[in-house]
């Protein structure tokens, strides 16, 4: 037997003698992302933001910047675990070293 499929909206393909039944839909292609409403990632609009951390490893140095303490903070302490040299400069353009890291996180 032949597997049949049915055009439009909503159509429904059957094959072999109607084990399987599989709805199609139409895709929408004109759809537009969801607007931001005011989410910004980074710095985008201008801000400095508060702490910078820096990992290095032989010839190989990563940087990041977040507003949250909490967050760098977290980030410093798994790329420290895993044998990277670590320093977290805030706002002010102190530096923290891994031993300092919970002093921040107190501030």
């Amino acid at each position: 037997m032949r597997c049949q499929r049915s055009e439009g909206v909503g159509a429904i393909s059957q094959c072999c003698r109607g084990r399987h039944q599989i709805a199609t839909l139409p895709a929408n292609c004109r759809q537009r992302p969801l607007p931001r409403r005011g989410r910004v990632q980074g710095n985008a609009r201008g801000c400095a933001l508060a702490y910078k951390m820096i990992a290095e490893r032989d010839n190989e140095k990563y940087s990041f910047a977040r507003e949250s303490r909490l967050l760098i903070v977290a980030k410093a302490k798994v790329w420290a675990s895993e044998g990277w040299r670590v320093v977290i400069t805030d706002q002010d353009g102190k530096a923290y070293a891994p031993p300092e890291f919970d002093q921040l996180l107190a501030a």
